[in-house]
Order: structure tokens, then sequence, then C-alpha cells
């Protein structure tokens, strides 16, 4: 499958041939040099000397004449590495497909990403648990650079002029506004932490969990990158943990923010003496305050608020005990609100909630909450009020997010019978979560009751 629409932003102009050609990695782009990074990294807390790209090639940078934006485009499944300690280098066919598709869903969704521009499979059987078929997927972003990448150099290397000269790179390419100011470094790591506080507060308001936050899968652009046993939540669960292999929770959805703070006094550790650490550890104390605030602004858009007031935290807060009580559906539960009419029937809702009356206390807290709104060219006219609340809600709240058991569906016809239609079809539909798309309705529904026996691991 082929992502024509990010092919198109990136001015690239392949027929089917070339494009098999150059993202099989069997032609290479011209002028450009294909290599892997190395890097080190924190895997579940424990330093980890050498790491680095075991199945990825770097095939190179281009420069968009559509927008001006740069691209890095890498290979990943395509074979062995300098890097591959034991490995073989392939990734399979499962793991690429919900590689491929996910990075377009969060895209969509307005969160910072990777994105996938192909999947092509390969004949190649690949040895994991058991014998599974192969595949390549083709990532692109401005910058496949990792908090890792600086582990490396500084720890294991212990090379503090080669830390510099990577981080003079990555500021001079991506923070060119730093130049050429009073604290430099200082101004660098405070972009780092914000932006990665911010991504931190879009996962935990999207219901997203990563599945493995180690050091090495933490972007220093703030993207969400090296997508492995992730999941969106189904049951709302503070808990959830989509990587089965993660036996402690280091990862769960609750310890995202935790875990985010963790990396970057990892990041700013190997940044020092280049980054003063007195100054290091003031820009990590404005983290919490970065992560809570965006993540209630992001809130009170999901419920509809408009204007900030004292208790919307608490309101925020008593929402989340309570679908976390009955382990309501997450996305289900804001959509349904989004079509909910003012003093209308909740049964929809309701339908969320095994009991009802905590939620219809909080109903009842939230249309008084809402009504304070008191939009003047409403003239508190409900109708109008219950249009363009439902509206403005609409496009906070997706209707379609990538379920494991939408992903796991594709996997199985094209494992089975080589039929790719639904990995079309989801591409498709996940490029437009936030509209109605009635035809697609049988895609935001409670997920059926097999969904909860699939078990997803870091083997891929």
């Amino acid at each position: 499958d082929f992502n024509n629409d990010l092919a198109q932003e990136m001015g690239l102009d392949f027929n089917v041939g070339e494009y098999t050609a150059y993202f099989s990695g069997n032609r290479t782009l011209k002028g450009a040099s294909v290599i892997s990074a190395v890097y080190a990294g924190h895997q579940f807390g424990t330093y980890v000397p050498q790491l680095g790209d075991g199945r990825a090639h770097l095939l190179g940078e281009i420069e968009s004449k559509k927008n001006g934006n740069s691209y890095e485009i890498q290979l990943k499944g395509s074979g062995k590495t300098p890097y591959s300690r034991f490995g073989d280098g392939k990734a399979v066919l499962r793991s690429s497909i919900r590689e491929y598709l996910v990075a377009e869903a969060m895209h969509y969704l307005g969160v910072p990403t990777t994105r996938s521009l192909c999947i092509i499979g390969s004949d190649e059987n690949v040895m994991r648990e058991g014998i599974e078929k192969g595949a390549m997927v083709t990532r692109v972003a401005p910058s496949f650079l990792r908090f890792g990448n600086f582990q490396f150099f500084s720890h294991t290397k212990k090379d503090e002029a080669a830390t510099k000269i990577l981080l003079d790179y990555v500021i001079a390419k991506f923070y060119p506004r730093l130049l050429n100011s009073e604290n430099t470094y200082q101004k660098f790591f405070y972009e780092v932490v914000s932006s990665t506080a911010k991504l931190m507060a879009k996962w935990q308001a999207f219901g997203f969990t990563h599945g493995v936050m180690n050091t090495d899968n933490m972007s220093i652009l703030s993207l969400t990158i090296d997508y492995g046993p992730y999941g969106f939540m189904d049951g709302f669960n503070p808990n959830f943990i989509p990587n089965c292999s993660d036996h402690s929770g280091r990862y769960s959805y609750v310890n995202q923010p935790q875990i985010g703070l963790w990396n970057l006094h990892a990041l700013a550790y190997a940044l020092h003496p280049i980054l003063n650490h007195d100054q290091a550890q003031e820009i990590l104390q404005l983290y919490k305050n970065i992560l809570v605030r965006e993540y209630t602004n992001i809130m009170r858009l999901k419920l509809g608020f408009q204007k900030e007031r004292g208790k919307d935290k608490q309101t925020i807060e008593n929402l989340v005990r309570i679908m976390s009580g009955f382990e309501a559906d997450y996305t289900l539960f804001f959509r349904y609100l989004s079509n909910y009419d003012l003093g209308g029937d909740r049964g929809q809702i309701y339908s969320l909630f095994k009991k009802t009356s905590e939620i219809e206390e909080w109903l009842n807290d939230y249309e008084i909450r809402v009504k304070q709104e008191g939009w003047p060219e409403m003239n508190r006219d409900e109708e109008k009020l219950n249009i363009r609340r439902k509206y403005k809600m609409k496009l906070a709240n997706p209707k379609y997010i990538l379920r494991n058991y939408m992903a796991e569906t594709a996997i199985r016809m094209l494992n089975y019978s080589g039929d790719i239609s639904e990995v079309k079809r989801l591409r498709e539909i996940l490029k437009y979560p936030f509209d109605e798309q009635p035809e697609n309705d049988a895609y935001a529904q409670l997920p059926p009751e097999w969904a909860n026996e699939i078990s997803i691991s870091c083997s891929s």
C-alpha cells in the first residue's frame, strides 16, 4: 500500500515501479548515502550502552518543492545493520501493519508523529515465536534523532565534543531562532521539555498508550516514534498496559506523564556539562505545569467548554473517576457526549455504564456548567447553544480510532488470504477521525468480545 497523500505533500513523483524499487531497498535515492544510526538508551529503566537502528536504514533526506519542508526517509525491516546484534534485521507483517496504520491515524488526530509512506510485503518468512510473514515500512519524519543518540555519545563514548556537535546540529536545523541568543542550550532544553509535556498531554487526552517509553524511543523533536505494543484504550482503565511484556506496568497509561519527565531527566544528564545542571533542573520543574495546563485545555475542548472556570479540573477528575469505576468506553463516551442535547435523552451515554446514578449526577452538573458559557450571540437560545457546542465538541472528540481489534482484523485478512483491502479501508477511514462517515458506523462501536483476547508484545 502506498500513501499518495503523503507522497504529494513531500513532492514525490514516482511511478509504481519506482517506489517499489526505492522502498524495498533495491534502489537508492539519487545523491543519498544509506546509513543506520547508533544510540544508547534506558530500557525499562536500565541503561544499555549501545543499541541503534537494528533493522532500519535511513535512505536519505529530501526537501519538498511543494512546501519547503525536509523529510528523512527510513526503511524499517530492511535487513541487518551494524547494530542488529543477534537480530535478523527484519520486521514481521503484523507489527508493520500496526505501525503503518497508527502513524497516519495519530497524524490526523493532530498528535505529533512520524508518518507512514508505504508498506511492502515480503515473500520471505521471518522466525519469531513462530514462522511469520515479513514486511517493510517506509517511515518519514523531519528527524529520527532520539534522546538515546545523545546518551550514546555522552555516556557510552564519554565524548563531550561529539555530543556538542550533535546538539549544535539539532539546534541549527530545527531551532535556528535560538542561534546567537543568550543561553541557547537552556532555551533548547526548554523547547524539548515543553513539547514533550504537550505530547504526553495529547496521548492522555486521546487515551493512547505507547507501551515502550524507553529513552531510545523518545524523539528529540517530541514526535510519537517507534510504534510497537501500543494501544488506544477501549474501556477506561488508568492502569491500562498494552504491552504484555511490561509485567511491572512501568509504561502504563497512568504512568506516561511521569515517565516522560524521567526520560527528560536522563536527557539533561546526557547533556551535562554543556547544559548547566541547575538551570536544567529549573526547566524540568516547569514540566508538570505545562502538561497539566495542556491536558486541561484539551479536555475542556472535549467537554465543550470554551471558557475557563475554576472548578473545571474537578469536573474532569470526577468524570475520570466515574469512567474508571465502570470502565466506560473512553472514545465512545466523549463522542456520545458530543451528540447529546442538553436536557435531552441520555440513553446512549447511560448504555456505557452498568449503573447510572453517578454519571447522572455528573451530567446534571455538566449541564449547569455548559450553560454558564452564556455565549452572547446565542441570547441563551438552548437550541443554538446545543448546535454550536456539539459542532465544536465533534472537532475535539474522534468518532474513529485505531482499536487493536481493527488492526488485528486487517492483519488476519492479509496474512491468511493476501487481502489488503482492510488496510486500505482503515487508512482511509482514519484520515477523517472527526467526521461522521455514516457508511463506516460499524467501526465506531464497542469492540467485539474477542478483542479482549488480543495480546501485543515487543516481538516484531
